[in-house]
């Protein structure tokens, strides 16, 4: 009997591993069947702007609602303003989700603002053939661009990509050198000195690279996770192009020159046209997108509400109906910077403001095409020449006529008998003017 027990135990734990270890193949091979995770990729490829902020944090908020295992900034920028940068490090250390630098594609460069983003990120990697560094701020000055030698400028500087850099516990000698010496490496020197972790010549291979990597108390689970292209809003596409320094600096120069001219020149619209395109150039200069945006929309109501005083509908009725239909762009979402919000939120923000503004506009359209059609319509005193009426007594040169049933005094240059027909050619006053019909 004890024999046969113990032959029974030896059977029973071989059997149990066996099971054990098919229903963890059985677990992996379910999970690979659910999908695999994602990683959302938004691009950095020009200038750092205000909108560049915008964008940045729209692509988190994205990413983290999706439950993305990571969020990868892909990098190719001449540089930037140091408020906007310093605002997307300090997005990029708020978030739980970890952020990858990535100097992307072949050919692209991280020089100054781009190089203080890839130190913040939590793993930087470069492309073969991409360059960072030429951190040293710069400013116009009356022979172009120079650079800042101010030690309180440069010092600050030094000490945020420093700073950044030891938190990753990447090289700070290099950091510092960026800044005070505009020093460069390619992709193979940046790894060398300890500067990024990973050179990878694509996105797939970077996801391979950085997978099983520890990032924010999160090991990364990249390998043939699905990469998500972060699409930019129609609002932060319409605020990537006013953020444009060049434009923005344009905007400006125009709207001052109009506004002095339409105030000198009052009743041609150039202050309309000052103040419009003042707005929107502090607006890409980093001015409150909100303010600036409910600025315009008050000022395209007031607009729309002088024009319906006033006759016919012109300028200022165009002006405002534009005011409103920009501001009501500009103003989604509604709310500061740290209020995340869901993408269909934004949607129905979108609608909310966007469709009352069309609707005014149709409103006018109408309105304008009633007023274009009640001009070319002939008013009643010009349907009556041409008209036929019939004497009721003997004109000569005044009797009465019978028009439209309606009994008129007539004068005609000729005498005219009762019971004739006569044509209507004009009226002065209560008379008609009429003579004999042919």
């Amino acid at each position: 009997m004890k024999s046969s027990t113990s032959k029974g135990s030896a059977l029973f734990g071989p059997l149990l591993s066996f099971l054990l270890l098919a229903s963890l193949a059985i677990l992996c091979l379910a999970g690979s069947a659910f999908g695999e995770g994602c990683v959302m990729v938004v691009a950095l490829d020009d200038a750092i702007t205000p909108a560049s902020d915008d964008i940045v944090l729209e692509a988190i908020v994205q990413a983290e609602a999706k439950g993305c295992e990571a969020l990868v900034i892909t990098l190719d920028t001449p540089g930037g303003g140091l408020a906007e940068t310093k605002e997307i490090t300090g997005q990029i250390e708020r978030t739980s989700l970890p952020v990858i630098g990535y100097v992307y594609p072949s050919g692209a460069t991280a020089w100054s603002a781009g190089t203080v983003i890839l130190l913040s990120s939590d793993i930087a990697a470069m492309v073969p053939g991409t360059i960072i560094g030429s951190a040293q701020p710069v400013q116009i000055g009356p022979t172009g661009t120079e650079p800042v030698n101010d030690t309180k400028v440069i010092n600050a500087v030094v000490a945020l990509a420093e700073e950044k850099a030891r938190v990753h516990g990447r090289n700070t000698t290099a950091a510092r050198e960026f800044v005070t010496s505009n020093l460069n490496l390619n992709a193979e020197d940046a790894l060398r000195f300890g500067v990024i972790e990973f050179v990878s010549p694509n996105l797939d291979s970077l996801m391979e690279d950085v997978d099983g990597q520890v990032a924010k108390n999160r090991t990364l689970a990249t390998s043939g996770a699905e990469l998500v292209r972060f699409e930019p809003s129609f609002r932060l596409q319409v605020l990537a192009v006013l953020s444009d320094p060049l434009l923005a600096g344009l905007l400006l120069i125009v709207g001052l020159y109009a506004l002095i001219f339409g105030l000198s020149n009052p009743g041609l619209g150039a202050e309309l046209v000052g103040v419009i395109t003042l707005a929107l150039g502090l607006i890409g200069l980093g001015f409150s997108v909100n303010l600036g945006a409910l600025f315009l929309i008050i000022l395209g109501l007031v607009l729309l509400l002088v024009e319906l005083n006033s006759p016919g509908f012109g300028l200022l009725g165009a002006a405002g109906l534009a005011c409103m239909i920009v501001g009501s762009v500009l103003l989604v979402p509604i709310g500061s910077t740290d209020w995340y919000t869901p993408a269909e939120y934004k949607m129905d923000a979108f609608v909310a403001l966007i469709v009352p503004s069309l609707v005014i506009g149709a409103f006018f359209v109408f309105a304008l095409y009633k007023v274009a059609e009640a001009k070319r319509r002939p008013t009643y005193y010009q349907k009556m020449e041409k008209e036929v009426a019939e004497a009721l007594n003997r004109i000569d040169p005044k009797g009465h006529v019978m028009y439209n049933g309606e009994y008129w005094v007539a004068e005609s240059e000729e005498p005219i008998e009762p019971g004739e027909l006569v044509e209507v050619v004009g009226k002065e006053r209560m008379v008609l003017k009429v003579r004999r019909r042919e």
